[in-house]
């Protein structure tokens, strides 16, 4: 990948991130702002204040305003609002706001509680009693009150704010004994307005210039990739190492639980030609049940899985978390743009379009690797293109997409799926009561996460990997991505409700041992004549059949390289380009 578009992206993410917060920060100051005109408060539930002494106190005003939603430095242009009514109907109320000093002189060895926490949700007021023995004088006799109201019935004050320590007493008016009230508090700012235009101005600065680096750098990404390859192309085949897989001692015999059974160690045949609608060595030609979709994703099971590693690699995977959360900021950004794109001009951004599939592409490798299937100890590598590994997801390109679908298909078509995705992906939630609330909280595990967990520990006690559960999990991932694919806008065929269960996709394009020129021609007395059945037999060259509940190699037999596929379209063999064999035309 190009260093230069990867931290135009980076930035690009970063600038639109700060941009996303300092808007959100302006909806949530021009909210408040808008609450609080009219000469407005925040205000706080109303809740009983009770102790057995002679007055509530609070050194600390902010305390009694707890549950405002902070309106920022309210000690430069702001005020804040007390009201309460006593208990006891027939007594009279007095709250007064002054100096902490003047307030604790006043309190001076009387008995009195001082409100030390208020939480609001649910309500709870913690108070530290303090001792004493001497009678207080009525409040209202007071001079030195900055602000203070009292009578019966229910009272206010509202007090502009100004700069120093201040303390909140309340009490009975006759400064009698115990003290029982319901108080509310309140805080206003007149700053609310500046601050909410200077982040709503700085939001859209820092937007407008981390969007267009994204969409520029994602462009750049998608682009810097070889050519796409044709439609249902399959990438460098993963079975097509350069090194043998050799069975390992004691391994499962067929029909039981695999986990690490070899791959056949043959080599694919040396002339293998791409073939649309032929089947994959080792495997039945696509049936009824199998939908081609043009999102394909495939994974193969490592030969010689760890029985313990699964353990650490949501650990090992971090830094592809880090990577990733990048990537799919973008992606989101680019899909948005793209919605755009297709909206006016019919079609999908190419560059833009193999980016995203880039980034799905990466997300499903790591997923395979890790928490999606537990399929293969080789780590994933941090790039967009398509590579050998046993993990491989890939879209074709559509010429043109729906103006008219794109307005509707990733919200209100796409519910069906979405509700089954959140089936297959989401927790059980179960709603319980705590302090008086209820509170929603999920339990267990999701079904993928669950299957992977079992499939964990069955490989860390067995060393075995049950082929059920594998086929299950690709297909569960496999109708997952396609419904990502749909709802990404990169496609308008709807994805079946269907589970295509095992390693290989139904649209992967196999290939099969070139059979000669056409018969009777010219050049067709060299050539041996084509091999029988659906995929080349021994006899021809190709790998001879596995033992039945067995997949083959990972992968197909052979693929055009991406490097190359502009050129001769040459195939690859397991160490390089494909030589001729006696059943092969020579080259160019």
């Amino acid at each position: 990948m190009r260093p230069g578009r990867i931290v135009m992206l980076v930035l690009g993410t970063l600038s639109a991130l700060l941009g996303l917060g300092l808007l959100a920060g302006a909806g949530a100051t021009g909210w408040a702002n808008y609450q609080q005109r009219d000469g407005g408060y925040f205000t706080s539930p109303s809740e009983r204040f009770s102790a057995d002494s002679y007055a509530l106190s609070s050194p600390r005003l902010d305390i009694m305003t707890r549950g405002v939603p902070e309106a920022g430095p309210m000690d430069i242009a702001g005020s804040v609002m007390l009201s309460g009514t006593a208990a006891d109907p027939v007594k009279a109320i007095f709250i007064g706001i002054a100096p902490r000093s003047d307030v604790e002189a006043y309190l001076s060895n009387v008995q009195h509680s001082e409100i030390v926490e208020v939480r609001f949700n649910p309500f709870r007021t913690q108070y530290r009693e303090v001792a004493g023995t001497r009678a207080p004088a009525r409040p209202a006799d007071q001079p030195f009150w900055t602000a203070s109201a009292t009578g019966p019935g229910t009272q206010q004050l509202k007090w502009d704010l100004q700069s120093g320590t201040w303390a909140v007493v309340i009490m009975n008016a006759d400064a009698s004994t115990p003290v029982a009230f319901d108080l509310q508090a309140g805080a206003r700012s007149d700053l609310l307005g500046p601050i909410f235009i200077g982040l709503l101005i700085s939001g859209i600065v820092f937007l407008l210039i981390g969007l267009p680096l994204i969409v520029l750098g994602a462009a750049g990404l998608g682009r810097a990739g070889p050519p796409p390859l044709p439609p249902g192309y399959p990438a460098q085949p993963y079975g097509a190492q350069a090194h043998a897989m050799q069975p390992y001692p004691g391994q499962p015999g067929p029909g039981q639980a695999y986990g690490a059974q070899p791959y056949p160690a043959q080599p694919y045949p040396a002339a293998g030609y791409p073939v649309p609608g032929q089947p994959a060595w080792g495997s039945a030609p696509p049936g009824p049940s199998a939908h081609i979709y043009p999102a394909r994703l495939s994974g193969y099971l490592d030969p010689n899985l760890s029985r313990w590693m699964w353990l650490v690699k949501w650990f090992l995977v971090i830094p592809h978390y880090v990577v990733l959360f990048f990537l799919w900021f973008a992606f989101i950004v680019v899909t948005i743009v793209a919605w755009f794109a297709i909206l006016f001009t019919g079609r999908y951004p190419r560059s833009l379009f193999n980016f995203n599939v880039g980034v799905i592409r990466w997300n499903w490798r790591v997923a395979f690797y890790s928490y999606g299937a537990l399929g293969t100890d080789l780590y994933p590598p941090f790039t967009l293109a398509r590579t050998d590994y046993p993990a491989d997801f890939d879209v074709d390109y559509p010429e043109r997409l729906s103006r008219g679908l794109v307005l509707v298909k990733s919200w209100l078509l796409a519910i069906p799926h979405l509700l089954i995705i959140g089936v297959l992906t989401g927790t059980a939630r179960t709603w319980t009561s705590r302090d008086g609330n209820w509170v929603q909280e999920s339990m267990g595990l999701s079904l993928i996460g669950l299957l992977v967990l079992i499939a964990g520990f069955i490989l860390l006690f067995t060393g075995e990997y049950w082929r059920g559960i594998f086929d299950l999990l690709l297909g569960l991932n496999r109708w997952i991505y396609r419904v990502i694919t749909y709802v990404s806008l990169m496609r308008d065929e709807y994805p079946p409700f269907h589970l295509d269960m095992g390693p290989a996709d139904p649209g992967d394009v196999p290939a099969i041992a070139y059979g000669g020129p056409p018969a009777g021609s010219a050049a067709a007395a060299p050539y041996a004549p084509p091999a029988s059945g659906p995929g080349p037999s021994p006899a021809a060259g190709g790998p001879p059949a596995g033992p039945a509940g067995y997949y083959g190699i990972g992968g197909p037999a052979a693929s055009i390289n991406p490097e190359d596929h502009g050129g001769a379209g040459a195939p690859q063999g397991p160490n390089g380009p494909a030589q001729p064999g006696p059943g092969a035309p020579p080259g160019p």
